[in-house]
C-alpha cells in the first residue's frame, strides 16, 4: 500500500511541478473565472439580489473553469504520445489515476481560492462565520468533480475532438453534484447553521466515494481502449 501511494504521489508531484513552472492551467482557469464574474456583474438584473443566487453563480463558474483545466490535464501525454510509455511502465493503473486526480484536485482548489474572494468583492458576499462549512462543501464537491473529470479527460485525450467532447460528457454527469453544492453554499451564505446542510454533505460524500472508487477501478480499461 505504501508503495502504491508513493507511486501515486510521484505522478501527482510530476504534474504539480510542471504546473508550478508554467502556471498554464492555473492562469487560464483563474482568468476565465474572473471574466465570468465580470459577465455576471453586468448581466445580473439590478432588481435581483446577488446574495440570493450566489451559490449557483459560484458553482457554475467552478464547473466551467474546472472543465477548462481538465481539458489540458493529459495535454503533455497527448502531445508527446507519452501515455503509451506510462501505461507499459510497472506503475499500477489505479496509482496513475490517483496521481493525476490529486494533481487536478490541488490545482482546482487553488483556483477556487481565487474565485470565492473575487465573487465576494464583486457581489458583496460575506463569508465570515461560514468559512468552515464552505471549505467542507468546496472540498467534497471538488473531489467528486475531479475524480469523474480525470477519468473522462483520459478517455477523450486521444480522440480527434477531445477538448470539445469532454464537456459534453462531463457536464450532464456533474448536475447532481452542482445542485447539492450550490444549495449548501447558498444556505451557508444566508447564515444558516452547518446542521441544515448535513443532508447535502452526506450526498456529496456519497458521490465522492462512488466516483473515486469506480473511476480508479475502470481507469486502466478506459485508457487502454
Amino acid at each position: 500500500m505504501l508503495r502504491y501511494l508513493a507511486q501515486a504521489w510521484a505522478v501527482a508531484r510530476k504534474d504539480l511541478l510542471l504546473e508550478a513552472r508554467s502556471r498554464e492551467r492555473f492562469v487560464s482557469m483563474a482568468t476565465f473565472a474572473m471574466l465570468v464574474a465580470v459577465v455576471f456583474s453586468f448581466a445580473l438584473d439590478p432588481t435581483v439580489r446577488a446574495q440570493e443566487i450566489a451559490g449557483a453563480m459560484l458553482w457554475v463558474t467552478v464547473l466551467f473553469a474546472g472543465t477548462l483545466g481538465l481539458g489540458r490535464s493529459f495535454a503533455l501525454e497527448r502531445e508527446a504520445d507519452a501515455l503509451t510509455g506510462v501505461l507499459v511502465s510497472p506503475v499500477p493503473r489505479g496509482a496513475l489515476f490517483l496521481g493525476k486526480f490529486l494533481a487536478n484536485l490541488l490545482v482546482v482548489l487553488a483556483v477556487e481560492a481565487v474565485i470565492f474572494p473575487v465573487y465576494a468583492l464583486f457581489f458583496g458576499l460575506r463569508f465570515a462565520g461560514a468559512l468552515g462549512g464552505l471549505a467542507l462543501v468546496v472540498v467534497l464537491a471538488t473531489v467528486g468533480f475531479m475524480a469523474l473529470g480525470t477519468l473522462l479527460s483520459a478517455m477523450t485525450a486521444h480522440t480527434r475532438h477531445g477538448e470539445s467532447l469532454l464537456p459534453i460528457l462531463l457536464l450532464p454527469l456533474m448536475i447532481p453534484v452542482v445542485i447539492f453544492a450550490a444549495s449548501a453554499t447558498q444556505l451557508l451564505l444566508a447564515g444558516r447553521p452547518l446542521a441544515e446542510i448535513g443532508g447535502n454533505l452526506r450526498v456529496l460524500l456519497a458521490f465522492d466515494l462512488v466516483f473515486v472508487f469506480v473511476c480508479t477501478s475502470i481507469f486502466g480499461f478506459a485508457v487502454e481502449e
